[in-house]
């Protein structure tokens, strides 16, 4: 059974921040120093309530009048310790970014290599611009949080600390005053953490839909204006963005009330302290310079408090984005890596012997040469398997292709033989049975090995921004360009580059949309031709060329494919007469196995088949 990506982790808050620092060790990287300078820099802020009371009352209010040289002195010996904090908080600032940057660089990495590692089946049941909100936009929220209201926590917290400290030393009465008039906003701050955090939770599953159907609506722009569905795309996009738009305002109101409490308690807490520390002073239990020493204090705590409710809503909207990249790297992979050893009695040509400039020769006679070693044999043993939640699709199918043989697979829509070709790449693994390569389970073999020895060829060869020359090149691999050309001379394709205005260094344009779809099944053959195979799968492209084209496509696909084993998972039956060995699939099951005359003369499927295409060209 395929996983799927749930959307968002269950854990707690401080679970999700716990298990968010230990996928990105690199935030914590320095974290002692960096507290250290954090608590020298809130120090800082506590000199000023200090020196007020001690100008006050030491010089300001001194027996002999005002003593001017004693307010220098303090004065400056303040300033020194101002600036001291200040450096110390410009190190945090600085330390604190390079770690965070480091850590979310390290947390991005991570998420992205392991939806590259999700099956096929995972992939394709979450939809792209939501896989991609969560790489990109979720883990900004991480990185907005950690880098500013992060750095603020970690000093309010030392302020408060600071301030109670000092307001217990010039008045433990004062002190409990100022804590009873905050002890409700203490009782209520989990209940409030609680709601908002499921509000930003529900934003950040908004943001990945609309980026989904914004996404959607981009790649497929031709269609939309093809079909005059712009309208129903509009409204959809609509939608997307007026559910976000809800539920953030919801999340915002939830923060804004928040946020009134704290301000409301922070103006109890400072009518309390004036009233209760007038009657103390009155009462000769303070001085005047201590009540108003007492007053910057409790600035200070308030201080910290009011700012809460902005880190609060930095803090769930960052625990939501946290939740969602924890919830792709909590999906199991199902196409693991075993740690196993390469095949044995593996013989392969280098790639640089393979592009001399000299003729390729026949599969047999390149079989005969390498001594069976550049072709792989595959075997499919009782291979029974089914999509998540459906049928079984595959039947105990059981078939042996020798090393060399260019095999096509053919049957209707359906039948299942697309599905035997994500089997024998490894893109899916089968529900029970084995599939062999060499006699060896695919799922034994490294990932590294079964790339460099199986190479799929899709319908529609994905192109990278970049020229020609970059996506032939593009691989496990590096490739100089001499390799390039060497690949794109033997494949016959020369010919048509020069009819292109750069050659190899023409644009492809994104998704290579600047050349046409035949154009761009000749850059996936070069690619796969570099690749340097032992096992070529090849889904053979449905969309119709012009005649050069095919011509050109059939050419180097005859010289990409000899001396290897080759599956064709063939639309057109011309493959199949062309093909060593033709393998039917009706059903889920593999009906008929032969060459081409053999099964036309049989009467069976492939005859059926074949009759009615032929028809149909006629």
């Amino acid at each position: 059974m395929s996983s799927t990506i749930s959307a968002s982790s269950e854990l707690g808050v401080v679970a999700t921040v716990r298990r968010g620092l230990q996928l990105s060790p690199a935030m914590l990287q320095g974290i002692g120093w960096t507290l250290a300078l954090a608590v020298v820099a809130t120090a800082g802020r506590v000199v000023v309530p200090v020196v007020i009371q001690q100008v006050t009352d030491n010089a300001i209010m001194a027996d002999g009048g005002p003593d001017v040289p004693v307010v220098v002195r303090t004065a400056l010996l303040a300033l020194a310790f101002v600036l001291l904090a200040g450096l110390a908080s410009s190190a945090v600032n600085i330390r604190l970014f390079r770690a965070s940057e480091r850590g979310l660089a390290q947390l991005r990495t991570r998420t992205f290599r392991h939806v590259h590692d999700l099956s096929v089946l995972t992939q394709n049941a979450e939809r792209r611009g939501s896989l991609v909100s969560r790489v990109t936009s979720d883990v900004d929220t991480v990185s907005r949080f950690v880098q500013f209201g992060g750095l603020q926590l970690i000093l309010n917290i030392g302020q408060l600390l600071m301030a109670t400290v000092a307001m217990l030393v010039y008045s433990p009465l004062l002190a409990l005053v100022v804590w009873l008039c905050f002890a409700p906003m203490f009782v209520l701050a989990p209940r409030a953490q609680r709601v908002i955090s499921r509000a930003y939770g529900a934003v950040r599953v908004k943001v990945g839909v609309m980026l989904g159907a914004i996404s959607e609506s981009i790649v497929g722009a031709e269609t939309i204006r093809a079909y005059g569905a712009s309208g129903r795309t509009q409204r959809r996009i609509d939608d997307a963005v007026q559910d976000h738009r809800a539920d953030a305002i919801k999340a915002q109101t939830f923060t804004a009330l928040a946020f009134s409490t704290g301000m409301a308690f922070s103006a109890l807490a400072l009518g309390a302290t004036v009233v209760t520390g007038t009657f103390l002073a009155l009462g000769g239990h303070l001085t005047l310079g201590q009540l108003l020493a007492f007053l910057f204090l409790v600035q200070m705590f308030t201080g910290p408090v009011q700012n809460a409710t902005e880190m609060l809503n930095e803090l769930q909207n960052a625990v939501a984005g946290w939740r969602r990249v924890i919830a792709v790297l909590e999906t199991p992979l199902e196409i693991t890596d075993p740690a196993a050893t390469p095949l044995p009695a593996e013989s392969r040509l280098t790639a640089e012997s393979r592009l001399s400039a000299e003729s390729r020769l026949t599969a047999e006679s390149r079989l005969a040469d390498d001594g069976g070693g550049r072709a792989a044999s595959v075997e499919f043993r009782d291979i029974r398997f089914a999509y998540p939640g459906g049928p079984e699709v595959l039947h105990g199918i059981d078939l042996t292709i020798p090393p060399g043989t260019t095999v096509a697979m053919v049957g209707e829509t359906g039948s299942g033989k697309t599905t035997l070709g994500k089997l024998l790449t490894r893109l899916m693994d089968p529900t029970s049975g084995q599939v062999l390569l060499d006699g060896s389970d695919l799922r034994e073999l490294p990932l590294a090995t079964l790339r460099s020895r199986v190479v799929l060829v899709p319908q529609e060869g994905f192109l990278f921004d970049g020229t020609i020359a970059e996506n032939v090149a593009y691989g496990r691999l590096p490739h100089p360009r001499a390799q390039v050309e060497a690949a794109v001379a033997e494949l016959g394709l020369t010919d048509w580059l020069a009819t292109l205005s750069d050659g190899l260094d023409t644009p492809v344009g994104q998704r290579g949309e600047s050349l046409s779809a035949g154009e761009r099944q000749l850059v996936a053959i070069a690619r796969a031709y570099l690749a340097d195979a032992d096992l070529l799968v090849l889904d053979e492209a449905t969309s119709a060329v012009d005649p050069a084209t095919e011509g050109r496509i059939s050419r180097a696909l005859a010289r990409l494919q000899a001396g290897r084993t080759s599956v064709a998972i063939a639309h057109r039956l011309s493959t199949a007469e062309a093909a060593d060995l033709v393998v039917v699939v009706d059903a889920g099951h593999v009906v008929e196995v032969g060459h081409h005359r053999e099964l036309v003369s049989r009467g069976g499927v492939y005859a059926r088949m074949h009759e009615s295409w032929v028809r149909q060209t006629r």
